[in-house]
């Protein structure tokens, strides 16, 4: 059910919300809500003790506001000519939209908001994961006397988080000497097909094995 305050910024109005939150410390529940904050708003200044229920809230709210906003205050006064004896210092003239309608229902487009602002902070949480790209490559003996078993097997025995050797196939390129075709996929964060080739294919002790090799397909999966 609804529950409307009007002209907080006199007596009478800020009688209404003491009277609202008797045995109550917020005004919408058991916990801090917009509710409290726009009742907040309305009222200019601390309510006086006379309204010992309105004063302690209103303290509550401005603790929990000052939190989220932690500038130095140095006064605000707002123009109006209105005077308010229920509060402690002058207040603002009265608003034509004095009246606040609590519990109204939530628009669409709050919804939508709202339920942005969450897969936002999902997607926050959420590790991004690296690209993917598989490889062919040629990979070329010294001669034809050269073990391809053994070059095969130099070839595998290179392993790095990130590195996946796949299919595989001996292809003669002449004067018998045949070169190895392989398959491999790769993470792109951490393998680059540069540095595998320099520093561990064509380097001590791979190089027995092996003269060089060519990147024939690249390929982004």
């Amino acid at each position: 059910m609804a529950v409307t305050f009007s002209d907080l910024h006199t007596e009478e109005g800020v009688k209404s919300v003491e009277e609202h939150l008797a045995g109550k410390t917020y005004i919408s529940g058991d916990q801090l809500s917009v509710d409290d904050v726009k009742v907040y708003a309305a009222v200019p200044v601390k309510p006086s003790d006379a309204f010992p229920n309105a004063s302690k809230w209103y303290e509550c709210v401005a603790s929990h506001l000052a939190k989220s906003f932690p500038g130095k205050a140095v006064g605000v006064q707002i123009g109006g000519s209105a005077a308010a004896p229920a509060v402690e210092a002058e207040a603002p003239a009265a608003d034509d939209d004095d009246d606040i309608d609590l519990f109204g229902d939530e628009t669409e487009e709050e919804k939508k908001a709202a339920e942005e602002r969450e897969a936002a902070k999902k997607d926050t949480k959420k590790p991004k994961e690296s690209g993917k790209s598989s490889v062919l490559m040629d990979v070329k003996p010294w001669d034809d006397e050269t073990d391809m078993k053994k070059l095969e097997e130099a070839v595998r025995a290179v392993e790095m988080p990130g590195l996946l050797w796949g299919a595989s196939k001996l292809v003669p390129v002449g004067y018998g000497i045949k070169k190895l075709t392989i398959m491999l996929t790769i993470v792109d964060d951490l393998v680059s097909p540069d540095n595998l080739i320099e520093d561990y294919l064509t380097s001590e002790p791979n190089n027995e094995y092996i003269q060089s090799c060519d990147i024939v397909a690249f390929n982004k999966i």
